[in-house]
């Protein structure tokens, strides 16, 4: 291509939507997930959900976004755990100081293990970032088959957030002479409850 030219339109996009049947994918998410070393609870009711919860933050500070959904399930309400914050310095500082992160997730990819988080005012990136524990919870009805059956529902992500972030695992770097270190630059532990 010549300087100035302009480029030829991109090709269409190719997605290939392999459908896991909705009854295998938790199983395959929990695979997947377990294998990075990642938790993985499954719950039949919103009330083991925050029993789960409940039972994993025993002991521990926790902060939890400010999802409606773990509000309506009672996460918010646990005596151990702050939300309802907005102001983005508290938020910040707790975030830092505190021992867990409770989110919710916008969807779960079956194939990889990932939580999909879409930046919100109810849902801020800093909660599954900066404290060493991120927990979600998470309805099944999130989940997806693969990483394509989410660009297919969600082709635009840029005009509902300002980030998308893909979650596959406890964060993990080998740069350090190639040894792999945990938590360097994210939770070192992840636990995902499905409900």
């Amino acid at each position: 291509m010549a300087p100035g030219q302009t480029p030829p339109p991109p090709p269409p996009v190719m997605l290939s939507e392999a459908e896991i049947p909705p009854g295998d994918r938790e199983e395959m998410f929990a695979a997947r997930l377990t294998a990075l070393g990642g938790k993985f609870y499954r719950t039949g009711t919103p009330l083991a959900a925050r029993e789960t919860v409940e039972q994993l933050t025993l002991g521990k500070s926790a902060i939890a976004s400010n999802e409606p959904w773990l509000r309506e399930i009672g996460i918010t309400s646990l005596p151990n755990v702050r939300s309802g914050i907005t102001d983005t310095a508290v938020l910040r500082n707790a975030c830092s100081t505190c021992d867990c992160g409770i989110t919710s997730a916008t969807y779960a990819l079956a194939d990889t293990g990932t939580l999909v988080m879409l930046a919100s005012a109810a849902e801020a990136r800093m909660i599954s970032l900066l404290p060493p524990i991120h927990i979600a919870v998470v309805p099944s009805s999130r989940m997806l088959s693969t990483l394509d059956e989410l660009l297919t529902i969600l082709p635009y992500a840029a005009e509902q957030t300002s980030s998308m972030v893909l979650i596959t695992g406890p964060s993990r770097t080998g740069d350090i002479e190639q040894i792999l270190v945990r938590g360097v630059h994210g939770p070192g532990d992840i636990h995902v409850i499905v409900v």
